[in-house]
């Protein structure tokens, strides 16, 4: 039996960080850039890019919404903090459900 924060650490939390990513490069971002702000190596970045890593679960409509609404504050407003925000209210949904 895995626990949910077990769950949370193998599949949620590399999801939210390869969307995450992957809408800060779309957003003008270069992959040293993202990963810069993501806390993880570029290599990480460029499989996440890739699909090589993540990618084994789809995320429901409102996590898309919170993920994009936590880039635009990152890409206008240098809004760092808005990513560990992010992915912890994301990961309490996912317990959640």
């Amino acid at each position: 039996m895995k626990l949910p924060c077990e769950q949370a650490l193998w599949y949620v939390l590399p999801q939210i960080r390869a969307d995450i990513a992957r809408e800060l490069v779309k957003g003008g971002l270069n992959q040293k850039e993202a990963a810069e702000k993501l806390g993880i190596t570029p290599a990480a970045v460029s499989q996440y890019m890739n699909k090589k890593r993540a990618g084994k679960i789809k995320l429901p409509i409102d996590y898309r919404q919170m993920i994009e609404a936590a880039v635009k504050d990152i890409l206008e407003n240098n809004g760092d903090d808005a990513i560990s925000v992010t992915i912890c209210k994301c990961c309490a949904k996912s317990r959640k459900e």
